[in-house]
């Protein structure tokens, strides 16, 4: 979908994904859906309430993965 997003799991990525690694994915998804790099006004709050509301889906979502011979993946994200 958007190449530009890379995965935020072992083995792709030798540490845990950070907060700042997870919202950046999340900005190139939502920035790709809604068609815009930048929103007008009129549009930044929905657009920053879509960044967030993804971010942490991904980060419950890396949260919650169990990568084989690893256990299960916990972090501590805020």
């Amino acid at each position: 979908m958007c190449r530009s997003i890379k995965t935020l799991r072992p083995p792709a990525m030798p540490e845990e994904a950070t907060e700042a690694d997870v919202r950046a994915a999340a900005l190139q998804y939502v920035r790709k859906v809604s068609g815009f790099r930048a929103p007008a006004a009129h549009n930044q709050e929905v657009f920053d309430r879509a960044v967030e509301a993804v971010a942490q889906a991904t980060a419950e979502l890396l949260d919650g993965l169990e990568v084989r011979g690893a256990g299960a993946r916990k972090a501590s994200r805020a």
